[in-house]
């Protein structure tokens, strides 16, 4: 898979009146280099349809596009990837259905899953939630940026930090080792969502200088 910095997830509960197009694509001209479709409450239909919109976005501005839980849809809309929680389908069943090219995500909250995710074959693995977070619910306690600590230490395959992060914390993670950043409200409630995603970019490039 290409690699990437800044990653968002779609929340349309955070941006009441906007579109969803309309908001990652001002987080894709920002900056954003991955997008994931993440609805857990609509119909199958509604998701395939939101799915639709944003696999013809990202493909304008080629972008990677992952899609959350729904295999189907991310197959039917032609995703570059998929991205399943710990209580989904196990990896390999995964590997099975979507084949050998499809990106595969997969969370981990401790070092053993990122441990079994990378034995397993996943492509990339979210970490956390590194802060406390209420953009998801069902969230497990927050990991700390101990977790990103560990998985700098002994795994190997791209991970992205998730969760609660922020542009005030966002220098925090990145002292502890993560370069790649995934977030949800920090993007799709901001007012000028593109020049929130220039400065979240704009940090980043000054706190990895600072960390060179």
């Amino acid at each position: 898979m290409k690699d990437f910095r800044l990653y968002a997830i779609t929340g349309e509960e955070f941006h009441s009146g906007r579109s969803m197009v309309d908001v990652m694509e001002k987080a894709i001209l920002g900056g954003v280099d991955i997008i994931q479709l993440r609805d857990k409450k609509s119909s199958k239909l509604d998701v395939l349809k939101k799915a639709q919109k944003l696999r013809k976005l990202t493909e304008k501005h080629q972008v990677t596009f992952i899609v959350n839980d729904h295999i189907d849809v991310a197959l039917a809309v032609g995703a570059d990837g998929i991205h399943v929680g710990q209580d989904d389908l196990p990896l390999d069943e995964v590997r099975k259905i979507v084949g050998p090219d499809m990106i595969i995500g997969i969370s981990t909250h401790h070092i053993d899953e990122a441990k079994a995710a990378e034995q397993g074959g996943a492509d990339y693995i979210g970490v956390g939630p590194i802060f406390p977070t209420n953009s998801k619910e069902d969230v497990v306690d927050p990991v700390t940026t101990t977790y990103i600590q560990q998985i700098e230490e002994e795994i190997t395959i791209p991970y992205v930090a998730i969760g609660g992060i922020k542009r005030h914390n966002l220098k925090q993670v990145m002292e502890a080792g993560a370069r790649r950043v995934c977030m949800i409200t920090e993007i799709v409630q901001a007012e000028d969502v593109q020049a929130r995603c220039e400065e979240i970019i704009q940090i980043m490039d000054e706190q990895k200088e600072a960390l060179s």
